[in-house]
Protein backbone atom coordinates (compact mmCIF):
# COMPACT_ATOMS: atom_id res chain seq x y z
CA UNK A 1 0.00 0.00 0.00
CA UNK A 2 1.26 3.57 -1.06
CA UNK A 3 1.48 6.04 2.02
CA UNK A 4 -1.77 8.49 2.63
CA UNK A 5 -0.70 12.07 1.65
CA UNK A 6 0.60 14.13 4.28
CA UNK A 7 0.14 17.88 3.67
CA UNK A 8 2.38 20.66 4.79
CA UNK A 9 1.91 23.09 6.69
CA UNK A 10 1.67 26.65 6.01
CA UNK A 11 5.64 27.99 6.38
CA UNK A 12 4.95 30.49 9.06
CA UNK A 13 8.17 31.61 10.28
CA UNK A 14 8.89 33.93 7.46
CA UNK A 15 5.70 35.66 8.44
CA UNK A 16 5.94 35.79 11.92
CA UNK A 17 10.02 36.72 11.56
CA UNK A 18 9.43 39.28 9.63
CA UNK A 19 6.09 40.47 11.72
CA UNK A 20 8.04 41.34 14.78
CA UNK A 21 10.74 42.97 12.87
CA UNK A 22 8.56 45.44 10.98
CA UNK A 23 6.14 45.88 13.66
CA UNK A 24 7.22 44.39 16.53
CA UNK A 25 4.88 42.77 19.54
CA UNK A 26 2.06 39.19 18.80
CA UNK A 27 0.60 38.22 15.84
CA UNK A 28 -1.81 35.82 14.36
CA UNK A 29 -1.02 33.92 11.26
CA UNK A 30 -3.85 32.73 8.45
CA UNK A 31 -2.79 30.95 5.65
CA UNK A 32 -4.70 29.85 2.42
CA UNK A 33 -3.69 27.74 -0.63
CA UNK A 34 -2.82 27.92 -3.67
CA UNK A 35 -4.27 25.94 -6.27
CA UNK A 36 -4.54 23.78 -9.41
CA UNK A 37 -7.19 23.12 -11.64
CA UNK A 38 -7.13 19.24 -12.78
CA UNK A 39 -9.85 20.18 -15.99
CA UNK A 40 -12.18 23.11 -16.65
CA UNK A 41 -10.22 25.70 -17.76
CA UNK A 42 -11.71 29.13 -18.60
CA UNK A 43 -15.22 27.45 -18.24
CA UNK A 44 -15.36 29.44 -14.57
CA UNK A 45 -16.43 33.28 -16.21
CA UNK A 46 -18.31 31.31 -18.65
CA UNK A 47 -20.91 29.89 -15.60
CA UNK A 48 -19.71 26.84 -16.02
CA UNK A 49 -17.61 23.66 -14.37
CA UNK A 50 -14.62 23.42 -12.85
CA UNK A 51 -12.33 20.97 -11.50
CA UNK A 52 -9.54 22.60 -8.89
CA UNK A 53 -7.94 21.34 -6.08
CA UNK A 54 -6.38 23.23 -3.00
CA UNK A 55 -2.53 22.30 -2.86
CA UNK A 56 -0.18 22.71 -0.30
CA UNK A 57 1.81 25.80 -1.40
CA UNK A 58 0.41 28.90 0.98
CA UNK A 59 0.20 32.53 1.40
CA UNK A 60 0.40 32.81 4.97
CA UNK A 61 -0.26 36.92 6.73
CA UNK A 62 0.89 37.81 10.09
CA UNK A 63 -1.75 40.60 11.54
CA UNK A 64 -2.60 42.35 14.76
CA UNK A 65 -5.14 45.18 14.92
CA UNK A 66 -4.50 48.85 14.95
CA UNK A 67 -6.22 51.70 16.96
CA UNK A 68 -6.93 53.53 14.09
CA UNK A 69 -8.44 52.30 10.57
CA UNK A 70 -5.23 52.43 8.47
CA UNK A 71 -3.50 49.05 7.23
CA UNK A 72 0.18 49.08 7.28
CA UNK A 73 0.55 46.15 5.30
CA UNK A 74 4.50 44.80 4.70
CA UNK A 75 5.47 42.25 1.74
CA UNK A 76 7.61 39.32 3.03
CA UNK A 77 8.19 38.73 -0.37
CA UNK A 78 9.41 42.19 -1.98
CA UNK A 79 10.71 43.80 1.43
CA UNK A 80 8.30 46.90 0.62
CA UNK A 81 5.91 48.52 3.13
CA UNK A 82 2.07 50.61 1.91
CA UNK A 83 0.60 52.14 4.07
CA UNK A 84 -3.36 53.38 3.26
CA UNK A 85 -6.24 54.92 4.89
CA UNK A 86 -9.65 52.65 4.63
CA UNK A 87 -11.80 56.05 4.88
CA UNK A 88 -12.46 58.11 2.36
CA UNK A 89 -11.52 58.74 -0.26
CA UNK A 90 -10.18 55.17 -0.47
CA UNK A 91 -6.67 54.54 -2.28
CA UNK A 92 -6.22 54.05 -5.86
CA UNK A 93 -4.87 50.60 -7.63
CA UNK A 94 -1.08 50.60 -7.84
CA UNK A 95 -0.58 48.12 -10.48
CA UNK A 96 1.25 45.69 -7.90
CA UNK A 97 1.06 43.40 -4.72
CA UNK A 98 -0.40 45.44 -2.82
CA UNK A 99 -3.71 45.74 -4.94
CA UNK A 100 -4.65 42.42 -3.69
CA UNK A 101 -4.98 43.58 -0.09
CA UNK A 102 -6.44 46.70 -0.76
CA UNK A 103 -8.75 45.66 -2.58
CA UNK A 104 -9.83 42.89 -0.46
CA UNK A 105 -10.02 45.11 2.29
CA UNK A 106 -12.46 47.45 0.31
CA UNK A 107 -14.23 44.33 -1.15
CA UNK A 108 -15.15 43.56 2.55
CA UNK A 109 -16.28 46.87 3.33
CA UNK A 110 -18.54 46.72 0.33
CA UNK A 111 -20.30 43.61 1.26
CA UNK A 112 -21.35 45.17 4.43
CA UNK A 113 -18.40 44.18 7.07
CA UNK A 114 -16.59 46.97 9.25
CA UNK A 115 -12.75 46.21 8.82
CA UNK A 116 -10.45 47.15 11.07
CA UNK A 117 -7.47 48.79 10.58
CA UNK A 118 -4.69 46.39 11.05
CA UNK A 119 -0.61 45.78 10.39
CA UNK A 120 0.00 42.68 7.99
CA UNK A 121 2.94 41.40 6.88
CA UNK A 122 2.03 38.98 3.69
CA UNK A 123 4.46 36.26 3.01
CA UNK A 124 3.92 33.79 0.08
CA UNK A 125 6.03 30.56 -1.10
CA UNK A 126 3.04 30.05 -4.53
CA UNK A 127 5.34 31.26 -7.61
CA UNK A 128 4.34 34.42 -8.80
CA UNK A 129 2.68 34.07 -12.21
CA UNK A 130 2.79 30.20 -12.43
CA UNK A 131 -0.77 29.92 -12.49
CA UNK A 132 -1.54 28.42 -9.56
CA UNK A 133 -3.15 31.38 -8.04
CA UNK A 134 -1.12 33.16 -5.70
CA UNK A 135 -3.60 36.38 -6.27
CA UNK A 136 -6.60 34.19 -4.95
CA UNK A 137 -4.29 33.27 -2.43
CA UNK A 138 -3.30 36.08 -0.87
CA UNK A 139 -6.91 37.72 -1.15
CA UNK A 140 -8.57 34.77 0.97
CA UNK A 141 -5.42 35.07 3.67
CA UNK A 142 -5.99 38.89 3.75
CA UNK A 143 -9.82 38.43 3.93
CA UNK A 144 -9.58 35.92 6.91
CA UNK A 145 -7.06 37.60 8.41
CA UNK A 146 -9.33 40.76 8.29
CA UNK A 147 -12.55 39.67 9.37
CA UNK A 148 -10.94 37.74 12.16
CA UNK A 149 -9.17 40.98 13.57
CA UNK A 150 -12.12 42.95 12.87
CA UNK A 151 -14.47 40.63 15.08
CA UNK A 152 -16.62 38.91 12.10
CA UNK A 153 -17.15 35.50 11.75
CA UNK A 154 -15.62 34.15 8.69
CA UNK A 155 -18.29 32.94 6.04
CA UNK A 156 -16.25 31.00 3.30
CA UNK A 157 -18.49 31.46 0.28
CA UNK A 158 -19.05 35.43 1.32
CA UNK A 159 -15.49 35.44 1.81
CA UNK A 160 -14.48 33.66 -1.82
CA UNK A 161 -16.82 36.16 -3.46
CA UNK A 162 -15.93 39.36 -1.45
CA UNK A 163 -11.87 38.30 -3.30
CA UNK A 164 -13.27 37.75 -6.44
CA UNK A 165 -14.85 41.15 -6.72
CA UNK A 166 -11.55 42.69 -5.19
CA UNK A 167 -9.80 40.86 -8.25
CA UNK A 168 -12.33 41.56 -10.85
CA UNK A 169 -13.10 45.37 -9.60
CA UNK A 170 -9.80 47.05 -8.01
CA UNK A 171 -7.17 44.58 -9.10
CA UNK A 172 -8.92 44.83 -12.69
CA UNK A 173 -8.64 41.09 -13.75
CA UNK A 174 -11.96 40.04 -15.17
CA UNK A 175 -11.89 35.50 -13.36
CA UNK A 176 -14.19 33.68 -12.15
CA UNK A 177 -14.98 32.17 -8.66
CA UNK A 178 -12.73 29.24 -8.77
CA UNK A 179 -9.88 30.36 -7.58
CA UNK A 180 -11.17 32.25 -4.61
CA UNK A 181 -13.66 29.45 -3.52
CA UNK A 182 -11.40 26.57 -3.62
CA UNK A 183 -8.56 28.66 -1.75
CA UNK A 184 -11.66 29.23 1.38
CA UNK A 185 -13.12 25.72 0.59
CA UNK A 186 -10.14 23.35 -0.07
CA UNK A 187 -10.84 19.53 1.26
CA UNK A 188 -7.55 17.76 1.97
CA UNK A 189 -7.08 14.41 -0.43
CA UNK A 190 -9.89 15.68 -2.85
CA UNK A 191 -10.56 17.73 -6.01
CA UNK A 192 -14.13 20.01 -6.04
CA UNK A 193 -16.03 19.46 -8.98
CA UNK A 194 -17.56 22.90 -8.55
CA UNK A 195 -20.72 24.46 -10.40
CA UNK A 196 -19.48 28.48 -11.09
CA UNK A 197 -23.59 29.63 -11.58
CA UNK A 198 -25.11 27.90 -8.46
CA UNK A 199 -21.73 27.67 -5.89
CA UNK A 200 -22.81 24.05 -5.64
CA UNK A 201 -19.73 21.80 -5.15
CA UNK A 202 -18.99 18.38 -4.43
CA UNK A 203 -15.66 17.00 -2.78
CA UNK A 204 -13.97 14.13 -5.38
CA UNK A 205 -11.63 11.71 -3.31
CA UNK A 206 -8.11 11.75 -5.46
CA UNK A 207 -6.92 7.63 -5.55
CA UNK A 208 -4.42 7.50 -2.16
CA UNK A 209 -1.54 6.23 -4.59
CA UNK A 210 -1.72 9.45 -6.59
CA UNK A 211 0.31 12.88 -6.13
CA UNK A 212 0.25 16.22 -7.92
CA UNK A 213 2.85 16.51 -9.79
CA UNK A 214 2.93 20.79 -11.15
CA UNK A 215 6.01 21.88 -13.11
CA UNK A 216 6.54 26.02 -13.68
CA UNK A 217 7.74 26.14 -17.30
CA UNK A 218 9.99 29.21 -16.12
CA UNK A 219 7.71 31.40 -18.30
CA UNK A 220 5.48 34.60 -17.65
CA UNK A 221 4.13 36.19 -20.88
CA UNK A 222 3.82 39.74 -20.20
CA UNK A 223 0.71 39.78 -22.20
CA UNK A 224 -1.44 37.77 -20.68
CA UNK A 225 -3.77 39.45 -18.54
CA UNK A 226 -5.00 41.19 -21.72
CA UNK A 227 -5.65 38.11 -23.64
CA UNK A 228 -7.45 36.40 -20.54
CA UNK A 229 -9.45 39.60 -20.75
CA UNK A 230 -9.61 39.61 -24.69
CA UNK A 231 -10.43 35.55 -24.26
CA UNK A 232 -13.83 36.53 -21.68
CA UNK A 233 -14.88 39.39 -24.57
CA UNK A 234 -14.74 36.92 -27.35
CA UNK A 235 -17.08 34.40 -25.00
CA UNK A 236 -19.39 37.35 -24.63
CA UNK A 237 -19.84 37.94 -27.76
CA UNK A 238 -20.03 33.98 -28.70
CA UNK A 239 -23.37 34.13 -26.28
CA UNK A 240 -24.34 37.58 -27.90
CA UNK A 241 -24.13 35.98 -31.33
CA UNK A 242 -25.88 32.44 -30.27
CA UNK A 243 -29.03 34.14 -28.19
CA UNK A 244 -30.41 34.84 -31.50
CA UNK A 245 -30.73 30.86 -32.29
CA UNK A 246 -30.88 30.29 -28.67
CA UNK A 247 -32.51 32.82 -26.77
CA UNK A 248 -32.66 31.42 -23.23
CA UNK A 249 -29.01 31.22 -23.04
CA UNK A 250 -27.12 33.37 -20.70
CA UNK A 251 -23.68 32.21 -21.03
CA UNK A 252 -21.89 29.57 -22.37
CA UNK A 253 -22.53 26.77 -19.93
CA UNK A 254 -26.29 27.07 -21.72
CA UNK A 255 -24.92 25.78 -24.54
CA UNK A 256 -24.49 22.10 -25.88
CA UNK A 257 -21.83 20.50 -28.60
CA UNK A 258 -25.16 19.71 -30.60
CA UNK A 259 -26.24 22.99 -30.66
CA UNK A 260 -22.71 24.90 -31.31
CA UNK A 261 -22.35 22.57 -34.20
CA UNK A 262 -26.29 23.17 -35.35
CA UNK A 263 -25.66 27.19 -35.47
CA UNK A 264 -22.21 27.54 -35.86
CA UNK A 265 -22.69 29.63 -39.06
CA UNK A 266 -23.60 32.28 -36.49
CA UNK A 267 -20.23 32.77 -35.67
CA UNK A 268 -16.68 34.03 -36.99
CA UNK A 269 -14.20 31.09 -37.36
CA UNK A 270 -12.46 32.70 -34.36
CA UNK A 271 -15.54 33.25 -32.16
CA UNK A 272 -16.45 29.59 -32.62
CA UNK A 273 -13.12 27.94 -31.48
CA UNK A 274 -13.59 30.00 -28.58
CA UNK A 275 -17.25 28.42 -27.88
CA UNK A 276 -16.19 25.33 -29.15
CA UNK A 277 -13.25 24.77 -26.55
CA UNK A 278 -15.59 26.01 -23.86
CA UNK A 279 -18.59 24.11 -24.07
CA UNK A 280 -16.53 20.75 -24.70
CA UNK A 281 -14.60 21.35 -21.30
CA UNK A 282 -17.72 21.81 -19.16
CA UNK A 283 -18.25 18.36 -20.86
CA UNK A 284 -14.99 16.55 -19.97
CA UNK A 285 -15.34 17.93 -16.24
CA UNK A 286 -18.81 15.86 -16.51
CA UNK A 287 -17.07 13.28 -17.58
CA UNK A 288 -13.60 13.37 -15.31
CA UNK A 289 -15.97 13.18 -12.02
CA UNK A 290 -17.55 9.97 -13.29
CA UNK A 291 -14.19 8.73 -14.05
CA UNK A 292 -12.48 9.71 -10.75
CA UNK A 293 -15.71 8.20 -8.84
CA UNK A 294 -15.22 5.06 -11.10
CA UNK A 295 -11.39 5.26 -10.74
CA UNK A 296 -10.91 4.75 -14.34
CA UNK A 297 -7.84 6.62 -14.97
CA UNK A 298 -7.28 5.71 -18.26
CA UNK A 299 -10.23 8.67 -18.85
CA UNK A 300 -8.71 10.82 -16.93
CA UNK A 301 -5.70 10.64 -18.65
CA UNK A 302 -7.44 10.72 -22.09
CA UNK A 303 -9.51 13.23 -20.77
CA UNK A 304 -6.83 15.78 -19.64
CA UNK A 305 -4.98 15.41 -23.28
CA UNK A 306 -8.00 16.17 -24.61
CA UNK A 307 -8.31 19.45 -22.67
CA UNK A 308 -4.57 20.66 -23.27
CA UNK A 309 -5.48 20.56 -27.18
CA UNK A 310 -8.55 22.02 -26.65
CA UNK A 311 -6.43 25.11 -24.63
CA UNK A 312 -3.68 25.23 -27.23
CA UNK A 313 -5.46 24.68 -30.79
CA UNK A 314 -9.08 26.43 -29.69
CA UNK A 315 -8.74 28.42 -26.95
CA UNK A 316 -4.94 29.35 -28.24
CA UNK A 317 -3.57 30.29 -24.61
CA UNK A 318 -0.41 27.56 -24.40
CA UNK A 319 2.83 27.99 -25.55
CA UNK A 320 6.14 26.52 -27.10
CA UNK A 321 7.04 25.18 -23.32
CA UNK A 322 3.85 23.97 -21.70
CA UNK A 323 3.29 22.24 -24.98
CA UNK A 324 6.84 20.60 -24.42
CA UNK A 325 6.17 20.34 -21.01
CA UNK A 326 3.24 17.89 -21.34
CA UNK A 327 4.35 16.15 -24.49
CA UNK A 328 7.49 15.41 -22.24
CA UNK A 329 5.30 13.74 -19.06
CA UNK A 330 2.73 11.98 -21.28
CA UNK A 331 6.08 9.86 -22.23
CA UNK A 332 7.08 9.05 -18.59
CA UNK A 333 5.92 5.82 -16.99
CA UNK A 334 3.86 6.67 -13.93
CA UNK A 335 2.37 9.56 -15.60
CA UNK A 336 -1.44 9.22 -15.48
CA UNK A 337 -2.65 12.53 -17.24
CA UNK A 338 -0.65 15.81 -17.99
CA UNK A 339 -2.29 18.88 -19.28
CA UNK A 340 -1.66 22.98 -18.79
CA UNK A 341 -3.08 24.64 -15.97
CA UNK A 342 -4.03 28.06 -15.13
CA UNK A 343 -4.99 31.02 -17.45
CA UNK A 344 -1.63 30.18 -19.94
CA UNK A 345 0.97 31.55 -21.85
CA UNK A 346 3.21 29.97 -19.53
CA UNK A 347 2.85 29.13 -16.07
CA UNK A 348 2.33 25.40 -14.85
CA UNK A 349 1.13 21.97 -16.26
CA UNK A 350 -0.25 19.93 -13.87
CA UNK A 351 0.17 15.69 -13.67
CA UNK A 352 -1.26 13.25 -12.08
CA UNK A 353 1.61 10.77 -10.74
CA UNK A 354 1.70 7.57 -9.08
CA UNK A 355 3.39 8.00 -6.15
CA UNK A 356 6.13 5.31 -6.61
CA UNK A 357 6.73 7.04 -9.90
CA UNK A 358 7.04 10.62 -8.51
CA UNK A 359 10.31 11.33 -7.77
CA UNK A 360 11.75 9.26 -10.95
CA UNK A 361 9.09 11.60 -13.11
CA UNK A 362 10.55 14.97 -11.46
CA UNK A 363 14.09 14.20 -12.03
CA UNK A 364 13.55 12.93 -15.97
CA UNK A 365 11.11 15.95 -16.72
CA UNK A 366 13.16 18.58 -15.49
CA UNK A 367 16.22 17.18 -17.19
CA UNK A 368 14.60 16.44 -20.67
CA UNK A 369 12.85 20.17 -20.51
CA UNK A 370 15.65 21.52 -19.59
CA UNK A 371 17.75 20.09 -22.63
CA UNK A 372 14.99 21.05 -25.01
CA UNK A 373 14.27 24.92 -23.93
CA UNK A 374 17.21 25.70 -22.01
CA UNK A 375 15.04 26.93 -19.23
CA UNK A 376 15.73 25.10 -15.42
CA UNK A 377 12.38 24.58 -14.70
CA UNK A 378 10.99 24.04 -10.87
CA UNK A 379 8.91 21.06 -10.16
CA UNK A 380 6.70 20.71 -7.45
CA UNK A 381 5.21 16.98 -5.95
CA UNK A 382 1.92 18.15 -3.82
CA UNK A 383 -1.07 17.01 -1.77
CA UNK A 384 -4.40 18.36 -2.02
CA UNK A 385 -4.80 20.31 1.19
CA UNK A 386 -7.25 21.82 3.20
CA UNK A 387 -9.15 25.91 2.24
CA UNK A 388 -8.04 29.21 4.54
CA UNK A 389 -7.43 28.48 8.08
CA UNK A 390 -5.45 30.05 11.33
CA UNK A 391 -2.12 28.67 11.73
CA UNK A 392 -0.69 28.12 15.09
Amino acid sequence: MPPAPQTRAPLTHDARQAFERVFGGPCRIFGAPGRVNLIGEHTDYNLGFVMPAAIDLYCSVAVAPRRDRELHVYSAQFAEKFVCDLEPPRPSPRGDWSDYVIGTAIALENSGYEVHGANLVVSGEVPLGSGLSSSAAIEVSTGAALLNVSGHTVDRKQLALACQRAENEFVGARCGIMDQFISAHGHAGHAMMLDCRSLDATSLPIPAHLRLLVSNTGVKHQHAAGEYNTRRLQCEEGVRLLSHALPGIQALRDVSTSQLEQHKQLLPELIYKRCRHVVSENERVLQMAGALARGDLRSVGRLMADSHRSLRDDYEVSCAELDAMVEIAAGLPGVIGARMTGGGFGGCTVNLVDVRAAEPVERELMGQYEARTGIHPEVYILNATEGVNEVT
